[in-house]
């Protein structure tokens, strides 16, 4: 059931915010395309891990072009609906959004890498919790820092605001309370915007926004917010699994988990003892990949 969306409109549909794909990703699907018989499944799994590529699919699909009834967040639903010849159109319009310098290259590896991890990691997590919104934790944990890359574009020091917001993390200091100071914004919501203009589901959206508000959130105890909680909780254990504290941050210590984790795990149901063994298996797992 795919429509063939020609280069037009696809360029059409993915005016304005660009994240640039990662350039092994996209020598990988290069080759793919190239086969005498592209496969579906490997170019859904390539696109599945760059929030770049990801978010461009998704905005395609759920633009008004296919009029789908409700938004979706399934990066394999996307391809299949796409089906390959938009799907290698869209990749081309991606290509073709300018070269980055090698120091850009090396700091935003930091940014995929946590956001590949993430992902994968809310997968595992929400699997084994049995949450409903499998799709929706891996989407959560693709984009929630899609804003890092274009905070960077805009402030050029900003990866150091990052890491002394990190350092200051805690129960006092949000780390978008030191973004929020230094440049009047911060990642979440430009995140917030950037999920908003790719049409991801809504409550997605909402989500990134407030994933450095958990402390907030999970202290009240009152059972609005369920659906927020439910992504929130996935999100801020598998960034601290994948350790975004470190890689993001640059710091040794998660100081916004030890402020946020008795009550993240309290709203999950896991004992500090179940979360040390969920993480190591997690961790076990991820060494394999």
């Amino acid at each position: 059931m795919s429509q063939e969306l020609s280069s037009e409109q696809i360029q059409q549909a993915l005016q304005g915010i660009s994240i640039p794909p990662q350039p092994q990703i996209m020598v990988d699907l290069q080759m793919e395309q190239y086969m005498p018989d592209p496969d579906l499944d490997v170019i859904a799994k390539l696109i599945a891990q760059d929030p770049g590529l990801s978010g461009a699919l998704l905005k395609l699909v759920n633009s008004p072009y296919f009029g789908l009834s409700n938004k979706i967040a399934s990066i394999q639903r996307a391809v299949r609906l796409l089906g390959s010849r938009s799907i290698i159109n869209l990749i081309n319009a991606q290509s073709i959004k300018g070269e980055m310098t090698d120091d850009t290259i090396v700091t935003l590896n930091r940014f995929w890498d946590t956001a590949q991890d993430v992902a994968m990691t809310s997968l595992s997590l929400a699997k084994r919790i049995g949450s409903q919104a499998v799709d929706e934790a891996y989407a959560l944990g693709l984009f929630h820092d899609c804003g890092v890359p274009l905070m960077l574009k805009r402030f050029p020091d900003y990866m150091s605001v990052l890491e002394q917001a990190y350092a200051k993390a805690g129960s006092e200091c949000r780390v978008v309370d030191t973004e929020n100071q230094a440049f009047n914004t911060n990642h979440a919501v430009v995140g917030y915007y950037t999920a908003k203009s790719w049409r991801l589901p809504e409550h997605v959206s909402v989500a990134i926004a407030n994933h450095h508000n958990a402390l907030t959130i999970f202290s009240d105890e009152s059972s609005h917010n369920s659906q927020l909680k439910n992504l929130l909780s996935i999100l801020k254990m598998a960034e601290h699994i994948c350790a975004s504290y470190r890689v993001l941050g640059n710091q040794g210590e998660d100081h916004e988990w030890n402020s946020i984790g008795h009550l993240v795990l309290d709203y999950v149901g896991l004992s500090d003892y179940d979360f040390e063994n969920l993480k190591q298996t997690i961790r076990e797992l991820g060494a394999h990949h």
